[in-house]
């Protein structure tokens, strides 16, 4: 059984046709199965009243989510959900005084799932399918399997270093990251070793083009303009420039063997926060032992090792 960050599964044909009709839902049950439907509202006693088409579905409150029982997670894990897709597996089947069908949902069994058989399992350089969910000045937070959410740092978004994490993502963004490390039931995200390589990002340049980029920081020896998520190239201190700017820079020399861009600042001005975009991921597969992201013959070695 493949695990995904809540709400991948509410469009699935699979998921639908459980939906469908009441002996779907209980095939469903009888196989364990994990499924997802909208979450319509959380009553006084913080249950979910899930659109399960077919029938009306209930999550109790402690079946809400991994915590909520335990009391390590708050009631706003629940209240969150509503109007958005829940995951769960059916439990059980009970008929109201008005003789309607409500089927009982847990939430928390299928993160219990996805925690034992999935994340549980997860080692340092795996590659993982995750949904952004909320964002703070700190870092990231993604659902990588069932609504079960890990932390990325800032400083590990890109190598290019950012002001805030809303410049490179938005909720409900979905992205790939990488298992930096695990401990206990914490996981902790990197993301930065999917974007590229020094080399592979400069091979998208070349001296004598006028580009656009981001100044980033202003140093005493130059300012330090984002061309790409994990390139950055260094031009001359000019008057009247801050961080945050949109720059036209012009590209003097790049140098593989210093990794160095050499630039010449033509033109800042401000300009209205731009939509994130869509990360571009160079690395494709599921795992990586080590990431190199100096070019091999440069005097400095940048190097992640899982």
């Amino acid at each position: 059984m493949r695990f995904y960050p809540e709400g991948y599964l509410l469009d699935t044909f699979e998921n639908k046709t459980a939906l469908a009709s009441p002996a779907a839902l209980a095939e469903a049950m009888r196989d364990g199965r994990i499924l997802e439907a909208r979450a319509l509202m959380c009553n006084s006693g913080h249950d979910l009243i899930v659109d399960l088409k077919c029938m009306k579905g209930l999550i109790p409150r402690e079946e809400g989510a991994l915590g909520i029982r335990e009391g390590t997670v708050r009631d706003i894990a629940m209240i969150s959900r509503v109007n958005r897709p829940v995951c769960f597996v059916v439990q059980d089947f009970v008929r109201g005084q008005d003789g309607r069908m409500t089927a009982l949902l847990s939430r928390r069994a299928a993160q219990e799932k996805c925690r034992e058989d999935y994340i549980d399992r997860l080692a340092p350089g795996d590659v993982v399918d995750a949904r952004v969910t909320h964002i703070e000045p700190f870092g990231v937070f993604a659902d990588i399997g069932c609504g079960v959410v890990s932390l990325l740092p800032i400083d590990s978004i890109s190598v290019s270093r950012i002001e805030h994490p809303r410049e490179r993502f938005l909720p409900g963004m979905d992205i790939r990251a990488v298992v930096k490390s695990q401990e206990g039931q914490r996981v902790t995200l990197t993301h930065k070793e999917l974007l590229g390589t020094w080399e592979e990002n400069a091979a998208a340049f070349q001296a004598g083009e006028t580009v656009g980029g981001v100044i980033r920081s202003i140093e005493s020896y130059g300012v330090f303009v984002e061309l790409a998520p994990n390139l950055a190239g260094l031009a001359e201190v000019k008057e009247n420039i801050f961080p945050g700017q949109q720059a036209s820079v012009f590209i003097k020399s790049i140098l593989p063997s210093r990794m160095k861009i050499k630039l010449i600042i033509i033109e800042t001005f401000e300009a209205a926060p731009a939509k994130p975009a869509p990360p571009n991921y160079f690395f494709k597969g599921a795992h990586m032992d080590v990431f190199e992201y100096s070019p091999e013959n440069c005097e400095k070695h940048i190097v992640t090792r899982f």
